[in-house]
């Protein structure tokens, strides 16, 4: 698959797209063969880091107290959680799916991490949501920028996944890109490399599919 053959299907998934009163998602489905995905071993389990962004917000929920919260909401993060209301949540469903619903990515300093999966880990392990744990090898900044142009591809024991690649108002060499370096790291993560690919398909969210390969 080359840069060219992912440009002209995006130029034409974007181009054949219905015009709507919204900026649509432009996502990717990855088609697998050859390869037994009940074995964990096998499974894709990756966070990767798109080189343009997707184009839109990502909002952050950070547990923290202290210094902690106050540089979270200085480097974006759009809510501060007090660890003092976790175990509020585990008793509150409805209030704790509107967060997970809310969020689109979760940070927690080390110590609240019992209490988040024992009250929480029901509603945002589904999610694949659960708050990445804030070592002290780990700079809360850097997370959270990385936080806000990464996707998480989980393929569990299906051979097709669904992934975003950016937003239908991007450059199309942006969104290229950002399939090229998805594509390279699945590829990477494979066993048989792009001998496990059978095919894959970029649409927006309202228009048609487009095969790439």
């Amino acid at each position: 698959m080359t840069f060219e053959q992912i440009l002209s299907a995006i130029e034409q998934a974007v181009g054949e797209a219905p015009q709507r009163n919204f900026s649509e998602s432009v996502d990717l489905a990855i088609n697998l063969k050859n390869i037994d995905m009940s074995q964990p071993a096998n499974r894709i389990d990756e966070e990767i880091l798109l080189p343009n962004g997707l184009g839109k917000s990502i909002k952050i929920g950070v547990f923290a107290k202290g210094d902690i919260a106050q540089r979270a909401i200085d480097s974006g993060a759009e809510m501060i959680i007090n660890p003092d209301d976790i175990e509020g949540l585990k008793d509150d469903k409805v209030k704790a799916r509107e967060l997970a619903n809310e969020i689109d990515f979760f940070i927690s300093e080390v110590a609240y991490m019992p209490s988040i999966a024992k009250a929480l880990g029901p509603v945002l392990g589904p999610r694949g949501k659960m708050p990445v744990p804030l070592t002290p090898d780990k700079i809360i900044e850097d997370i959270i920028r990385k936080a806000k142009n990464s996707i998480r591809i989980r393929s569990k024991d299906r051979l097709t996944f669904h992934l975003p690649i950016g937003r239908k108002d991007m450059e199309i060499k942006l969104l290229a890109e950002n399939v090229e370096a998805i594509t390279s790291r699945i590829e990477h993560k494979l066993v048989n490399g792009k001998q496990n690919i059978k095919s894959i398909y970029i649409k927006t969210t309202m228009g048609p599919v487009v095969k790439v390969m």
